[in-house]
């Protein structure tokens, strides 16, 4: 099926009789007329719904909806988009290891990345995704399990080379992990380009509406785990917390998926509620019309600040001066997404009267949202990040990111017009 058709119907396939419309499971718990039914759904010997922090039915439907919107062979549903990156990390990863990551990531995942891991054991080393393959294969070790990047950086707006980075990737015996969030699979499937494993967080572009927080967790099934054996022990040698089964060799190409739901769900519960994936599943099914409106609309609005002489200076991919412009057209061919990073002339005080003017936009603490909002990073989300630390992670303190709507642009214009008259 095509993109749009997936969006609409991928999923939820009802049989006769039963509802046309993805149902709420809501219950903790499903019934079974025996012990030995529900020890094989223990053991893993069965699929099937047992209690919902590992798996329900609702859940499962929206994370196979995405699956297939990626070309994936599976997903899970998370809690937050914080939560996906973490477990896709967590997954491979244990003390003792290191992971290599693009400098250019959200405020969240670079802290998750730089602070938190170190305090379970494991090193991050950033490197500029901009830079030579030769300087970023510098940074991989023996010990390295993965390198990370996002499709559409935020909040700087940049693109990430993702051939590149799988082949860096590959050729140290790593997958390649994006986070596609910015973009959707409506505007680019990373596998396509050589990703082994997508996240997102769906709190943005595929609910669309600020109405539930998750995070989706997608395996491509490409990466051959058992040809690094040593590297990913946890899914190529026998699990003693299931009775010595190994993961690689009992479920093939969803042994990633597995796992994840298995150990960490299992120990960890950083589930979505059904009625959240109930919510995201109605998000998901206008996709493909709302990400055409946000990117018809955030060119409008790039080509507008590009052209006022009080704007210092402009990143959105679709412009043709745009440093990623070409990179855009490589991967992005039917458009990148709503979001846009700009400066102003002046300093940081500029950035925050001309905020403070806006009477249509909102200043929230989100992002890829049906509505207009807009957001200073190194005074909200950054704001733990010293100038250095900013600059590091390729934000600059006067970037100023405006996650364009559906609205009329015309309104939006208006709003950003009347605001800039005020600085």
């Amino acid at each position: 099926m095509k993109q749009a058709t997936i969006c609409v119907q991928g999923g939820w396939k009802p049989k006769n009789g039963e509802p046309r419309v993805l149902p709420i499971y809501q219950s903790t718990t499903f019934k079974y007329d025996n012990t030995e039914e529900m020890a094989d759904l223990f053991d893993l010997k069965k699929e099937g719904y047992f209690y919902t922090r590992l798996q329900n039915p609702t859940n499962d439907a929206v994370a196979s909806k995405i699956a297939e919107l990626e070309g994936g062979v599976g997903a899970v549903l998370t809690s937050s988009g914080q939560s996906a990156n973490f477990f896709a990390v967590f997954n491979i990863c244990e003390a003792g290891d290191h992971i290599v990551a693009s400098n250019e990531i959200y405020g969240g995942t670079y802290n998750l990345f730089g602070v938190t891991l170190q305090k379970l054991g494991i090193e991050c080393t950033f490197i500029n995704p901009e830079a030579t393959e030769e300087e970023i294969n510098k940074a991989f070790r023996p010990n390295t399990k993965l390198l990370f990047g996002e499709t559409i950086s935020n909040p700087g707006c940049k693109v990430l080379d993702i051939e590149k980075f799988a082949r860096i990737a590959h050729s140290h015996g790593v997958p390649l992990i994006v986070d596609n969030t910015f973009p959707t699979p409506v505007n680019c499937r990373p596998f396509e380009w050589g990703a082994d494993i997508v996240t997102h967080s769906t709190t943005k572009y595929m609910d669309g509406h600020a109405t539930q927080v998750g995070g989706c967790v997608v395996d491509s099934g490409n990466f051959d785990w058992n040809q690094h054996v040593e590297k990913y022990p946890g899914l190529c040698t026998p699990d003693e917390s299931y009775h010595g089964l190994t993961y690689t060799k009992v479920f093939g190409k969803l042994a990633y998926t597995t796992k994840l739901v298995a150990q960490l769900m299992r120990d960890l519960g950083n589930i979505p509620s059904p009625q959240n994936s109930f919510l995201l599943n109605l998000g998901l099914e206008t996709l493909h019309l709302r990400m055409a409106r946000h990117c018809e609309n955030a060119q409008r609005m790039a080509e507008f600040l590009q052209a006022d002489s009080r704007v210092a200076w402009v990143h959105y991919s679709g412009l043709p001066t745009d440093e990623c412009y070409s990179l855009a057209k490589k991967y992005l061919p039917n458009g990148s997404c709503g979001v846009i990073a700009f400066g102003l002339k002046g300093n940081r005080q500029t950035a925050i009267r001309f905020m403070d003017s806006l009477k249509l936009i909102a200043i929230v603490t989100h992002v890829a949202d049906a509505r207009t909002c807009v957001l200073h990073p190194a005074s909200h989300t950054h704001r733990q990040l010293s100038d250095e630390q900013l600059l590091q992670a390729g934000v600059a303190p006067d970037l100023i990111r405006l996650s364009v709507g559906i609205e009329d642009i015309e309104d939006l214009i208006d709003d950003v017009k009347q605001a800039l008259d005020k600085i």
